[in-house]
């Protein structure tokens, strides 16, 4: 474990990353403290400039945009670890079941994968937020759903890989039943990988939900950055910060957990300890 700090320590863009997540994280627990009135009060007179009267100037309806900021920080990043760690679940036990038991498991399961990579997965987010009406828990369904089919082939590879090593055989001659197995030698082996690409998948959660947000596919009572940047695009060249201050929230977070993503795969990969 000390080993794995001291790995990521020296890896300075991962540090600086994980500096600017953590400061993003405080701002959105901050939130009810710094804005208690809510992220929806009219707190002014409309197209207030930043720095002005307000830290980041107001919106067409007199909304304080700092309140929108840190209240949507909230939503963004409660969508995106919930909807990575709902296909995590997913992609561990399907790709775990179909690259340890193998055979006609196998075969169905990753059919029933690649039908859903077939779909384009923001077209498909798309279509299920609006099935099933847009409110913060469909949101997070559909972007788990079109998440999970990425997870589930990078497990079944581990699993395979792992199956077939000198010490999962000699668990099965020792007598180990499948689940021992699975639940104390294979994924207990697999997990680095697992927790990398689910960092990265946070990423791409939150950039789901901002484009699911600015085409007013989400719970209109519910303030994220996506919903900030869809409501200020019809003011766009009259009220410039409406749309750039949420933009560049999204584009920090997004680089952020980007970082520490690939930070994390260069401390748990095993191939660059020496390096």
């Amino acid at each position: 474990m000390k080993d794995i700090v001291l790995r990521f320590t020296r890896n300075v863009p991962a540090v600086f990353g994980l500096g600017i997540l953590i400061c993003i994280i405080f701002a959105a627990l901050l939130a009810p403290i710094l804005y208690p009135q809510g992220p929806f009060e009219m707190v002014g007179k409309p197209f207030i400039e930043p720095f002005t009267e307000s830290i980041l100037g107001t919106d067409q309806l007199g909304r304080d945009l700092a309140a929108g900021i840190l209240y949507g920080a909230r939503i963004t990043l409660q969508i995106g670890l919930l909807s990575t760690i709902i296909a995590i679940f997913v992609g561990i036990i399907i790709g775990g079941l179909s690259g340890y038991f193998g055979g006609w498991l196998d075969s169905f399961l990753m059919r029933i994968t690649e039908i859903f990579q077939t779909i384009p997965f923001f077209l498909f987010a798309i279509l299920l937020v609006a099935i099933l009406r847009p409110t913060l828990g469909s949101v997070i369904f559909a972007i788990a759903i079109v998440s999970w089919p990425p997870m589930a082939r990078l497990v079944r590879s581990e699993f395979i890989s792992i199956r077939n090593r000198e010490f999962i055989q000699a668990c099965i001659v020792m007598g180990m039943n499948h689940w021992q197995i699975i639940f104390r030698h294979v994924l207990p082996n697999a997990i680095s990988p697992i927790i990398v690409t689910g960092s990265l998948m946070v990423a791409t959660a939150i950039l789901i939900e901002s484009g699911l947000s600015f085409l007013g596919l989400t719970d209109p009572n519910v303030m994220s950055w996506g919903y900030i940047i869809g409501s200020g695009r019809t003011v766009l060249r009259t009220a410039w910060w409406v749309c750039t201050v949420p933009g560049i929230a999204i584009l920090m977070t997004v680089m952020a957990i980007n970082l520490v993503g690939e930070g994390f795969n260069d401390a748990l990969n095993p191939r660059l300890k020496n390096i």
